[in-house]
């Protein structure tokens, strides 16, 4: 007995030994499936599920995320250009513009007053294909074979997802689909967020619309080839023209948004049959583009799938980068077919801890800097600059440090009595106020140093913004030692008195002023600090601050109604042009005359005159004189506390390849290359299970157990030959 307990007990120490020793080989934690292993697959998250993938009514990030992968429109903007710069996508080279009086004459100025049409001629690249669909599948006759399915189709075959379809089909891109896309934006039924907006540019927009049937049953198929815009003109299968009334130079930039992608009319009338609905088979879930990726899996609640288009088109990786971008590596994969990956996986992952673990894990090929996991990986040097932390550099991270074209702001209701108007005590108490409300300490408090105070109605990297000295906001900063210093705040106090309001006493009460601010509730873990933090910068200067948070549909109405004295909001660019932040200071865009996206309602005879005369110029040197200008009045009057531009850091892991940040163009995924081979080994060195533990407590069970049962088996025994005897 004690000879096979020896036994035992050697056995099981060379079995600890064997599983320590191939330990390094396991990976317990791995979510993906082994056949993933040597694939080049990009792996990311989402943290909100996409409303609808559909190009004519998608508009935030979390759908860009995905549909710019899929959808190719006519324009992009170059890979390596700053500022950006548009360049030919699907288009063979840049639209060509004429301009047009009211008699349909060519004229060749570009003066307001005279141009009554702008015409766009545009000509797409031959040898475009759409990707596989089953709307596009044919027989041997040439039939389409699921554009006229019978009533219990879906249901007798068992068709619940696209891929359920046993045939698919692709054809060459014409035309004609940009055309029919164009058409789904005016459709009332389609219901486009932008429908407004171009009922005032296209020629016909609006008339079109009214062409359609008035109250279609909501899945018939209004086949659109058969009504006609007068603004859109057919040239031949690779050629069209697009005709505006007016000027509206920003129209170049409209035609890079998904919203002018191309749609097959085919798609549309698959779309529409019956129980299509019921299924979510639609635009919405299932995307069809020309693109360099297309939708193999749509379960929002759990994952995304991108697959490789295996249509795509020949398309490069462009070379025509600068010194600076080979030296941070963005040319590495110069000249390569595109895209470099086959597949991309997006998990959804709604809290940022899990998302991070998995991260450092190696599980997702790139995060951003979190509030939660700044500390961890960030560490401000005595300039300010961010950089990676010691225990992030072993890992080899690369840290990329983007700015994003917004502006998060404090605006004056220029209708209120107090704060608003174009006199000099109300422009003096915005100025105190704008110098009292420090967002240099909000951004290092809130924000973890990620952003810069705004000097003015342009971030940086749009045509129009200034740097250094030239660039800040004089009434608020002073230039000082090569960097931008805030204005003391007895400035901001000897402004309330030349306001009217000694020490923040309000003259008709004696008391002290108290102003009323409008924010929309976010419910996040720093909300009540914000809004302590904002009271205790008016204090500063003798105002009490009335904080109005509400819901984020009550907080518009009350600024759609005039309703409000402060409030803080924000604009995310829908493109790199001034004109798309300055156009919010004009005033036929008010919010409560005209129901346009100036929320201050700022009304200045003289800057509407100055932003006529820079809209619809190129960006020259008399652009920049006028935007000098305009910029000059803006902070002169004060509408805004100009806030806060944000900026983004954005981790990758060392094994995916150095990517230049975009923060206008999201469909940048077929630039992304992965190492499969160092990938797979940094997973397993990062994860490599700790085993000993366990075979420490197995033996101490072992230990104690076993003597224990050598003791009952030899009891056993002797009972035994007691009932023998």
């Amino acid at each position: 007995m004690k000879v096979l307990y020896r036994q035992g007990i050697v056995s099981i120490l060379l079995l600890c030994i064997w599983v320590s020793t191939h330990a390094s080989n396991w990976v317990f934690n791995n979510p993906y499936p082994a056949s993933e292993e040597n694939k080049k697959i990009f792996y990311s998250s989402f943290n909100e599920q996409p409303k609808t993938l559909d190009p004519a009514r998608a508009y935030s990030s979390n759908e860009y995320q995905f549909i710019m992968q899929i959808y190719e429109p006519l324009l992009h903007y170059d890979y390596f250009a700053r500022p950006y710069r548009l360049a030919p996508l699907t288009a063979v080279a840049m639209p060509e513009v004429r301009y047009l009086d009211k008699l349909n004459h060519v004229i060749n100025n570009n003066d307001n007053s005279e141009v009554a049409f702008s015409v766009y001629t545009l000509r797409i690249k031959p040898d475009i294909w759409f990707q596989p669909h089953p709307a596009l599948a044919k027989d041997k006759e040439g039939h389409y074979r699921y554009l006229q399915l019978s009533k219990y189709y879906l249901d007798e075959n068992n068709i619940n997802q696209l891929s359920d379809f046993e045939y698919t089909g692709t054809r060459e891109l014409k035309v004609d689909d940009y055309i029919y896309q164009i058409k789904r934006l005016a459709n009332p039924g389609v219901n486009s967020p932008i429908y407004g907006l171009m009922s005032e540019r296209i020629l016909g927009f609006r008339e079109f619309a009214s062409l359609l049937p008035a109250n279609p049953k909501k899945r018939d198929f209004i086949d659109l080839r058969n009504y006609t815009m007068k603004g859109l003109r057919k040239i031949d299968d690779y050629s069209f023209e697009i005709t505006l009334k007016g000027q509206y130079t920003q129209f170049m930039f409209w035609l890079a948004m998904p919203f002018f992608s191309p749609i097959p009319w085919e798609a549309d009338r698959f779309y529409s049959q019956r129980g299509m609905d019921i299924k979510n088979l639609d635009f919405g879930w299932y995307p069809i583009g020309t693109g360099p990726f297309m939708l193999s899996e749509n379960n929002p609640n759990r994952r995304m799938v991108l697959a490789k288009n295996p249509q795509f088109r020949q398309d490069y990786f462009p070379a025509n980068g600068n010194q600076n971008d080979e030296r941070k590596g963005y040319l590495l994969h110069a000249g390569e077919r595109l895209p470099l990956i086959d597949q991309a996986i997006y998990t959804l992952e709604k809290e940022s801890i899990p998302r991070w673990n998995k991260f450092l894990q190696g599980y997702y090929d790139s995060s951003t800097v979190s509030a939660e996991s700044f500390d961890q990986v960030i560490e401000l040097s005595p300039s300010g600059v961010p950089k990676l932390t010691p225990s992030m550099q072993t890992k080899e991270l690369r840290l990329t440090q983007a700015t994003e074209h917004n502006l998060y702001y404090l605006g004056f209701n220029m209708l209120d009595k107090v704060v608003g108007g174009d006199s000099e005590r109300a422009r003096k108490l915005r100025l105190a106020i704008s110098i009292a409300v420090n967002y240099d300490e909000y951004i290092a408090i809130f924000l973890n140093g990620r952003g810069k105070a705004a000097q003015g109605p342009i971030p940086p990297e749009i045509f129009g913004a200034k740097k250094g000295a030239a660039g800040i906001n004089p009434y608020v900063y002073y230039w000082d030692e090569g960097k931008p210093r805030r204005r003391p705040i007895t400035e901001a106090r000897a402004l309330m008195r030349e306001a009217g309001y000694p020490g923040g006493r309000n003259p008709e009460t004696g008391k002290a002023l108290i102003l009323n601010y409008d924010v929309p509730m976010t419910g996040g873990p720093d909300e009540k600090a914000q809004f302590d933090w904002m009271r205790k910068q008016f204090s500063r200067i003798g105002i009490d601050l009335n904080v109005l948070a509400t819901q984020y549909n009550r907080f518009q109405d009350k600024v759609r109604n005039g309703n409000t004295q402060i409030f803080h909001w924000g604009w995310l660019a829908d493109y790199p042009d001034p004109e798309n932040f300055l156009f919010m200071f004009y005033g036929p865009n008010g919010r409560v005359k005209h129901g346009g996206e100036n929320a201050t309602n700022y009304n200045n005879p003289n800057y509407d005159r100055l932003f006529n005369l820079m809209k619809n110029r190129s960006n020259d040197a008399e652009r920049q004189r006028l935007i000098d200008q305009i910029v000059e009045l803006l902070r002169h009057e004060a509408p805004w506390v100009w806030g806060i531009n944000s900026e983004a850091l954005i981790l990758t892991q060392q094994w995916v390849s150095p990517t230049k940040p975009n923060t206008i163009n999201l469909g940048s995924l077929k630039y992304v290359s992965v190492d499969v081979k160092k990938r797979n080994e940094l997973r397993r060195l990062w994860n490599k299970p700790v085993l000993w533990p366990l075979g420490l407590l197995f033996l101490l069970l072992l230990f104690f157990l076993v003597p224990l049962f050598m003791a009952y088996r030899s009891k056993e025994k002797k009972k035994a030959r007691r009932i023998k005897l």
